[in-house]
């Protein structure tokens, strides 16, 4: 069983101080960004190889970190606005805790009644990331282009990029 901790670039839009809060969320995670993709739905799809693959076990809990749900849509294909409903619905003893201090609706206005039954005792809403959870087996990073000013991406990219356990930060304290 393992942990994902699956990040959108447009949660930092949330912030008045976006690259801090990202640098506090890779040194909480305490392992490097395992891949970026444009779009969410590619993460899950990453995801499910690195499963299969036997790089990670099945995910028991995804800490979606994120503006959005991404639990609009409940009919196939997984798309970027329902890839966290398929896993849920992939992988049954899945949790997700979905992070975010402005949510802009929740699940159960998307999906079906018989939907959101099957997965909504096992997903939770959290105002702030808080650290508490198990540190995650792999962390994605969404870019979401057409969520985020290009400014604000390449800057959390290029922080994600240079980011090392060991490198002075000015934003938090390292664990030591």
């Amino acid at each position: 069983m393992s942990v994902i901790l699956d990040i959108d670039l447009d949660y930092f839009t949330l912030f008045e101080q976006p690259a801090c809060e990202l640098e506090r969320l890779l040194v909480w995670a305490d392992r490097p960004v395992d891949f970026i993709v444009q779009h969410h739905h590619e993460a899950y799809r990453r995801w499910k190889q690195m499963v299969t693959a036997g790089a990670v076990g099945r995910p028991h809990l995804i800490i979606h970190v994120d503006e959005h749900h991404d639990m609009m849509f409940e009919r196939p294909p997984a798309n970027f606005g329902s890839y966290v409903y398929f896993a849920m619905r992939h992988w049954p003893e899945c949790r997700v805790i979905w992070v975010t201090p402005q949510p802009i609706d929740y699940p159960n206005l998307w999906l079906s009644e018989d939907a959101w039954q099957a997965v909504s005792s096992r997903f939770e809403r959290a105002r702030r990331f808080n650290g508490q959870s198990p540190k995650p087996d792999l962390v994605s990073v969404c870019t979401s282009p057409d969520f985020i000013d290009g400014r604000l991406s390449r800057s959390l990219l290029e922080r994600i990029r240079d980011f090392r356990m060991t490198a002075r930060n000015n934003c938090v304290e390292r664990p030591r």
